[in-house]
């Protein structure tokens, strides 16, 4: 009976150990992006980890994928809405393909004069908007990550639209982006981010656009021999995550979570241009690049060739939308 008894007892210890340990799992975030480490995006998600594993205490384990480690570019969002990943930070210009086409306003061409127009609508009423447009899908939306603004590069100096002829230009997927640079005469050829290196060292493409942060922390200089700084458009990065699981954390862990992510935020957009600044400063110092600034004619000869733009997608983006947004930054059609 004894023997019986101690039995008993050293089975509830052991079931008691293991719910114990069990209860003692950390809640893992698998934070996936396509980008360095050394971008703004990149130390942005790993402050997030920071944050998060500091004032959880261990509860929370952020793991961060930077480069496409986990998923090829492409395919991160279906992975998002299935659970495979928890959390992504995907350029907008993403959401277009999942029915979101009002996200695809960020990539009208000029349509922001600074950060400070950008932030206007990231940080404000639009922003929430458009982030409610994500329930459906399953994604809730916590915040917009800057990247900064895009320039463009090429083998060939790029002053005027008439120079854009022949050109074979790397975008995004996004039909706005692809009528930007048939609006300059280029022929846009869409390709995941993380090929376009090579595709620039072999000559599959001409040039691209990107941020100059990105530009340089991908070597893309070292197989471009120019860039404009044109500064017609933006990279934004919204941070998403799996809908079903944010809801699913404990409140007090979300609260938390919520808390890093608004610091995490302030630090990757406070750095965002310093590393585009750095970026270029490099680049210049490499001598593998010579850098081509816009006269004011030139630029506005670029903003009219790329007008249309607005205009061609008011469907698809919604004509009220891209009204919202002149609103907001004070932008004029008219004045081209």
């Amino acid at each position: 009976m004894i023997l019986k008894s101690k039995l008993v007892f050293a089975a509830l210890v052991a079931a008691l150990s293991v719910g114990a340990a069990h209860a003692q799992q950390p809640i893992v975030i698998k934070f996936s992006h396509v980008v360095a480490e050394d971008t703004p995006k990149g130390k942005g998600a790993l402050k997030f980890k920071e944050l998060c594993e500091t004032r959880t205490k261990g509860r929370v384990k952020v793991e961060v994928y930077p480069n496409s480690q986990l998923f090829k570019d492409g395919e991160e969002m279906q992975m998002l809405q299935l659970g495979n990943v928890q959390m992504l930070a995907p350029s907008v210009s993403k959401f277009g393909p999942l029915g979101a086409r009002e996200f695809e306003v960020f990539d009208l061409p000029y349509i922001f004069d600074d950060a400070k127009d950008l932030h206007n609508v990231t940080q404000g009423k639009i922003g929430q908007q458009l982030f409610k447009k994500l329930d459906s899908k399953g994604i809730i939306g916590l915040a917009y990550w800057d990247n900064g603004f895009k320039q463009m590069s090429s083998n060939k100096p790029l002053r005027t639209p008439a120079d854009f002829r022949g050109q074979k230009l790397r975008i995004q997927s996004s039909k706005v982006l692809d009528g930007s640079m048939r609006a300059l005469g280029a022929t846009p050829q869409v390709m995941a981010f993380s090929e376009v290196y090579q595709a620039l060292q072999t000559g599959v493409v001409d040039g691209n656009e990107n941020t100059p942060s990105n530009i340089y922390t991908q070597k893309m200089h070292e197989v471009q021999k120019y860039l404009t700084m044109s500064n017609h458009g933006v990279v934004e990065y919204a941070v998403i995550v799996n809908k079903k699981f944010w809801e699913g954390l404990p409140a007090d862990v979300r609260g938390i979570l919520e808390g890093a992510m608004k610091e995490a935020t302030a630090f990757t957009n406070d750095i965002a241009q310093k590393q585009n600044d750095e970026a270029m400063e490099k680049m210049k110092a490499s001598g593998k690049i010579q850098v081509i600034t816009l006269t004011a004619d030139e630029k506005k000869a670029w903003k009219k060739a790329m007008l249309k733009v607005h205009r061609d997608n008011e469907a698809t983006i919604g004509k009220e939308m891209i009204q919202e947004i002149y609103k907001e930054t004070g932008f004029d059609p008219n004045s081209l």
